[in-house]
């Protein structure tokens, strides 16, 4: 006989062998033993948690020939036609493939018959939701007013697809997802009945892969023992589900709790190249943040099944981590998780996520200013300065004379330490006085020549920047995350090592100055403010009219990416 998939295998054929749907199992046995079937039923939930199955057992049970308390015997012709799928009586039809109106039509033709054989006749419409408006509408009839001995199933994963004109013609149990230690006691019987050497800790892996879907963890499980050869073992597991493993990401949450990102980093990439999925890697963040929040809150609210997939060290260092720290950690790995769905390298996201988790354990949640010490001298010399600022306001708005716009200044950024981080302005205004786009040009060839040049944890934080500006006096690098800017800034052996390679690829002694993406607009228009301001009035000379299609070009696009060519 030709090898059959776990959960073929053990499909449950009574209502006692279904797991995990307790409430549904018990009402629909009574309705077979008091003989109050209805003739439709809506069958709700996710994939793999009985829908399928509880229909066959349903079908069984209402035409069997010696029923049990509502239990199928599973013995006589009509049940075992049931389970080979040979009995005529007994239509099971997938809506995804048949959901037009003639196929619903051609039920409707035919249900008007008496069964054959069996006691019932019985549609199981699976993936329901499928169907199309037309059959909807042709299948509403039929269970408003259906003929004697025929019970209708529909089954679906999606109900808010389904008209309410059907959903109330039918009786609706919703199926939910089955507890993971619920799947872990059925993986362990099936093994002990196969008598198959396991890992438990395995089994707990798969039961928490399976998310509540109990055919998915027999796949999962049947995928690892094949890798095993018949035995299920812990890195079997782990390669099969993409899970993270316990000692891997205890090493990586140790580094971030110390807050030392250079390590998380060589962590995250060992993490990576073990074959370990981003997505799995941003849910295992998540599900350790909010265990170690549940054990902050009360020790008895993280069961055993749960503490039994967190490392004890981790479980241990809960009193260095604040609950602010463990939300702020849970908003990072969350909006990480929603921009890899569209991202195409994901690296990068999760190198980002790194950085920001150890900034997160780096700043003190819990700092305010009411506990901070006041410093009378210094609140009085703020005053002081505040009234002298007032005075001069009120004298330069009673001013008859305009005075010339200024410059913005740039807004300094200010490091976890309380140290204000300032952009050289002075540099960047002799860099663009000369800058060409020539130059910038042959910055941006040479650009991936220097990533090249670069360690793997330097290569992960330049790989959010990019040259906006550059003449033979330097370049002017912009960063995309503020962070990163300023984790830069304060590494002077990270600024001698671009300007040292820069100096090797462009072959000359130009400056690197680095500034936040979010600040170079600003930074820009100063620069163009200040040399207005600084030209001579013969300098000045008066411009052409500017052409309308240059003028609404550059409201669309970057001013410094447009070329203007004349015909």
């Amino acid at each position: 006989m030709a090898y059959q998939a776990l959960y073929r295998v053990w499909r449950p054929q009574t209502f006692g062998d279904v797991v995990g749907q307790e409430a549904i199992t018990t009402t629909l046995r009574n309705a077979v033993a008091t003989r109050q079937v209805s003739h439709a039923y809506l069958f709700t939930g996710p994939r793999g948690t009985g829908k399928t199955s509880c229909s066959k057992i349903l079908a069984k049970a209402v035409n069997c020939l010696h029923p049990q308390a509502g239990e199928p015997c599973n013995q006589c012709e009509i049940c075992q036609a049931i389970t080979e799928g040979s009995l005529n009586d007994v239509i099971e039809i997938d809506a995804a493939s048949n959901n037009g109106v003639e196929q619903i039509r051609d039920i409707r033709d035919k249900v008007k018959y008496a069964p054959t054989r069996a006691e019932y006749k019985v549609y199981i419409i699976d993936e329901v939701h499928m169907l199309s408006t037309g059959a909807f509408n042709a299948l509403l009839k039929t269970l408003e007013e259906p003929p004697a001995k025929v019970i209708f199933i529909l089954a679906t994963t999606e109900p808010q697809k389904i008209p309410a004109t059907i959903i109330s013609r039918t009786q609706r149990f919703d199926f939910r997802r089955i507890d993971a230690s619920t799947i872990l006691q059925r993986l362990q019987f099936i093994l002990k009945d196969k008598k198959l050497a396991y890992d438990e800790q395995a089994l707990r892996l798969i039961a928490q892969a399976a998310e509540g879907g109990m055919r998915d963890a027999l796949s999962i499980l049947d995928q690892a023992l094949s890798l095993g050869n018949d035995q299920l073992s812990l890195e079997n597991a782990l390669q099969v589900t993409g899970a993270l493993d316990k000692q891997q990401l205890e090493t990586y949450f140790q580094a971030v709790i110390q807050a030392n990102p250079a390590q998380a980093l060589e962590n995250l990439h060992q993490l990576l190249a073990s074959g370990r999925s981003a997505m799995r890697f941003t849910d295992a963040i998540i599900e350790l943040c909010r265990d170690l929040l549940l054990v902050k809150t009360d020790d008895q609210l993280l069961d055993e099944f749960d503490r039994s997939l967190v490392s004890a060290k981790i479980l241990a260092a809960k009193d260095q981590l604040k609950q602010q720290q463990l939300y702020k950690m849970i908003d990072a790995a969350s909006k990480t998780q929603q921009d890899l769905h569209n991202a195409t390298h994901t690296t990068i996201y999760l190198e980002v996520l790194t950085v920001k988790l150890c900034e997160i354990m780096q700043a003190d949640p819990t700092a305010s200013k009411a506990q901070t010490p006041v410093d009378n001298k210094k609140l009085q010399t703020l005053q002081t300065e505040i009234e002298q600022l007032k005075q001069q306001i009120q004298k330069l708005s009673a001013s008859p004379s305009p005075t010339p716009k200024k410059a913005r200044p740039v807004k300094a950024h200010v490091k976890t330490n309380g140290q204000a981080i300032h952009v050289d302005q002075q540099k960047i205004n002799q860099i663009l006085a000369q800058a060409t786009r020539q130059a910038l040009n042959q910055v941006r060839e040479v650009w991936p020549d220097l990533m090249s040049m670069l360690s793997v944890t330097q290569k992960a934080v330049m790989k959010v920047s990019k040259p906006v500006a550059a003449s033979s006096q330097g370049v002017v690098v912009a960063f995309d995350y503020a962070m990163w800017f300023e984790r830069v800034m304060s590494n002077q052996e990270m600024l001698d090592m671009l300007k040292d390679n820069l100096d090797k690829l462009l072959q000359n002694d130009a400056d690197v100055v680095i500034v936040a993406a979010e600040d170079w607009p600003q930074i820009r228009k100063n620069f163009l403010q200040n040399h207005e301001l600084n030209q001579q009035p013969s300098e000045k000379k008066a411009s052409p009219p500017e052409n309308p299609a240059v003028v609404e070009a550059k409201k669309l696009f970057d001013s410094e990416i447009i070329e203007y060519k004349k015909d």
